[in-house]
């Protein structure tokens, strides 16, 4: 005769100790882990994005403020267009229509519509650089003009957008830690931080299980914080009107 033994789930939402560092979460995982794995998720959208938005930021901007004209109008009245809206709504509004969550979408998303402040910072820097007597010298000379926007214009430009992109990691992070706190933002699958933080939107969590709710809290915010004070470095390392 067979005894079976009544299921019990004793590493449900267990507190931090010697076994489980963090704790566990509200299905008995290893909270510790959960917390390391995501964060490998959150930093790869953060970087990826700010990186991948730079870019097109920055090829956008050298175009506009080289050629000017209609060129440039066109691209600032779209810029303005994605600037009407509050960011965090923009990205609300394409994940609704999208109608799938996915990582794939979310980076396609940050990446659409994070480019605008990065084009109007090399924008404005091609407009003020492209009277400069080397570069009437590279045009007399007859070099062309993808030469002179990406090989002699560009690398003078480069120091506020290693800036820009620095910040945007942060930037990025925070805004898919919103969104999937709110349920918009990657699948549940995917352990990032913000995923975590989303078993905290239970009122019973939040007050009977902190360690749910603070480890990956913390997490975002001493990252965010680090990547903040390094941008904050390298603005006064590189930028030579502060020195």
């Amino acid at each position: 005769m067979w005894i079976t033994t009544p299921p019990c789930f004793p590493t449900w939402k267990k507190p931090p100790s010697g076994a489980n560092l963090f704790g566990t979460d509200t299905i008995g995982r290893d909270l510790f882990a959960r917390v390391l794995v995501g964060g490998c998720y959150s930093i790869l959208i953060g970087v990826f994005c700010a990186v991948m938005s730079s870019v097109i930021g920055a090829i956008l901007g050298a175009v506009a403020g080289y050629f000017g004209g209609k060129m440039d109008t066109a691209l600032i009245r779209i810029s303005e267009i994605f600037q009407a809206f509050p960011q965090l709504v923009l990205v609300m509004m394409l994940v609704a229509i999208v109608n799938k969550r996915g990582l794939g979408n979310l980076l396609f998303i940050f990446v659409f519509t994070g480019w605008m402040t990065t084009f109007r910072m090399v924008r404005n820097e091609f407009m003020s650089i492209k009277g400069e007597t080397y570069v009437k010298v590279c045009e007399a000379f007859g070099m062309s003009k993808n030469n002179i926007m990406f090989k002699q214009i560009l690398p003078n430009v480069m120091s506020p957008i290693i800036v820009s992109t620095t910040t945007n990691v942060a930037f990025f992070i925070l805004q898919e830690a919103a969104l999937s706190f709110i349920g918009l933002g990657v699948a549940d699958s995917t352990p990032t931080w913000g995923n975590i933080l989303n078993a905290a939107k239970s009122v019973s969590v939040v007050t009977n299980q902190w360690w749910i709710w603070l480890f990956p809290g913390l997490a975002i915010s001493l990252f965010v914080l680090a990547i903040n004070f390094l941008g904050d470095g390298l603005r006064d390392v590189l930028d030579a009107k502060q020195q």
